[in-house]
C-alpha cells in the first residue's frame, strides 16, 4: 500500500493524498491593464495540477498589498477584483479536480527583495519607479546583493502589514480557498524579521530569536482569527539561511513549535533565500532532513520540497516519517499529471478526470 496516497486530514480538511503543488511564481499578471490580477494563464496553469491528480494545489504567492509584490507582474490578493479572479481559479479547480483537489493561497510580502524585474524579463535587479517600480521595505535598511536599499520599517508600517495579511486572509476564505499558506521563507518580508543576517532592529520587532520571530507570529495570529475554526492554516519557513551566523534547524524548530502554538497546523519546509552568500549545496531529497527533524521534535504535521521529482522519492519521505506530505515544484511544469503518472507507478488506483479516462493505461503509462 502506498504511504504517499493516503489520505491526510488538517482540521476539517479532508485530502485524499499527500503529493500537492508546490507555490510556484508565474509572474504573469498584466501589470498595466489589471495589477495582480489572476488570469487565464493562472486558471490553466493551476487547472492543469487539479486535472493532473494532485490532492492540494497551493497558488503561487499573492502579496497582501501592492508593495509586497515581487514584481509588477506578480499576483496579488490585496482588492476585490483580484479576490474575484481568484473565486474563479477556485471554482474551475472544485469542479474538476482529478483526485477532489483541494486549493490553498500563499499570502506573502517580498519585503526588500520586492520591485524586481521578473525571471523573463531580460533584466535583472530592482524595477525602477519610472519603469513601474517602487521603494521596497525591510526590517533594516540593508538591501539584498543587487537591489535597492529598502527602508526600515516604522512601527506604524509594521500595524499596518499585520492588517494586510488578516485582510488577505478575509479575500481568500470569501474566493472559496481550502486552506492559507503564509509565506515566512525564501528570503521575503517575515524570513527578513527571522534571519540575524538581515534583522538588526534594537526594538521589540529584533534582538534576539524571540524578537526576530515576533512579527512572523503576530502574523499568524491575526490570520488565524479571522479564518474558520475548521480551516488549516499552513506556514512556509526557511528551515536554514545556509550562511554563517544565519538561521539554522535548531532556530526553525522552535520556531515551528511555537507556530504550532499559535495555529499553524503544518509547517512547509523549505530553505535559503535570505543572503546571495548563502552556501547551498543541493541534491535530491537535500531538505528533507529538516522537515524530518521539525516533524519528530515538535510533532508538528510537515510538507517537504526540493528536488524530489520521482514517485519513488516521494514514497520515501512519506513512508519513512520524514513528512506528512510532499509538495511537487519543477517536475510538475514538466509534467503536470506528475500524480497520475505517481499513482500508477505506485500500483495506486486514482480517480481520472471523466474526460481522460479513455487514456487510463493498465499496463504502461
Amino acid at each position: 500500500m502506498s504511504a504517499l496516497f493516503q489520505p491526510l486530514k488538517l482540521r476539517s480538511l479532508e485530502l485524499t493524498h499527500r503529493g500537492w503543488v508546490s507555490p510556484m511564481c508565474q509572474y504573469s499578471c498584466d501589470p498595466d491593464a489589471a495589477p495582480g490580477v489572476p488570469n487565464d494563464w493562472h486558471l490553466m496553469h493551476l487547472g492543469s495540477f487539479a486535472a493532473g491528480g494532485a490532492a492540494l494545489i497551493v497558488t503561487e504567492a499573492a502579496a497582501v498589498n501592492a508593495a509586497g509584490r515581487i514584481s509588477p507582474r506578480d499576483a496579488g490578493l490585496y482588492n476585490d477584483e483580484q479576490a474575484e479572479a481568484w473565486a474563479r481559479i477556485n471554482t474551475f479547480v472544485h469542479r474538476n479536480g482529478a483526485a477532489e483537489a483541494k486549493i490553498g493561497v500563499q499570502l506573502a510580502h517580498a519585503g526588500r527583495k520586492a520591485s524586481t524585474y521578473w525571471p523573463f524579463s531580460g533584466q535583472r535587479g530592482s524595477v525602477p519607479e519610472s519603469d513601474g517600480g517602487w521603494t521596497t521595505v525591510g526590517p533594516s535598511a540593508s538591501a539584498f546583493d543587487g537591489y535597492a536599499e529598502p527602508a526600515a520599517m516604522t512601527e506604524a508600517q509594521i500595524q499596518d502589514l499585520i492588517a494586510d495579511f488578516a485582510a488577505a486572509a478575509v479575500r481568500a476564505v470569501d474566493a472559496g480557498f481550502d486552506t492559507l499558506e503564509i509565506h515566512g521563507a525564501h528570503g521575503y518580508l517575515l524570513h527578513q524579521f527571522q534571519s540575524p543576517l538581515i534583522n538588526t532592529r534594537a526594538d521589540s520587532w529584533g534582538g534576539d530569536e524571540g524578537g526576530r520571530n515576533r512579527l512572523t507570529l503576530a502574523v499568524v495570529d491575526a490570520v488565524r482569527n479571522v479564518i474558520p475554526e475548521g480551516m488549516p492554516l499552513l506556514l512556509r519557513i526557511s528551515a536554514t539561511d545556509w550562511a554563517e551566523n544565519g538561521i539554522d534547524i535548531g532556530a526553525s524548530v522552535r520556531l515551528a513549535k511555537q507556530a504550532h502554538e499559535h495555529g499553524v497546523d503544518l509547517i512547509d519546509v523549505s530553505s535559503g533565500g535570505a543572503v546571495a552568500h548563502q552556501d547551498i549545496k543541493p541534491g535530491p531529497g537535500y531538505q528533507t532532513g529538516f522537515s524530518a527533524r521539525i516533524r519528530r521534535e515538535t510533532g508538528v504535521p510537515t510538507g517537504t520540497v526540493g528536488l524530489l521529482t520521482s514517485a519513488g522519492q516521494a514514497e520515501h519521505a512519506v513512508a519513512t516519517a520524514q513528512a506528512d506530505g510532499v509538495f511537487i515544484a519543477r517536475a510538475a511544469l514538466r509534467d503536470p499529471h506528475w500524480w497520475l503518472r505517481a499513482a500508477f507507478e505506485l500500483g495506486h488506483d486514482i480517480k481520472w478526470a471523466p474526460q481522460y479516462e479513455r487514456a487510463v493505461a493498465r499496463h504502461s503509462f
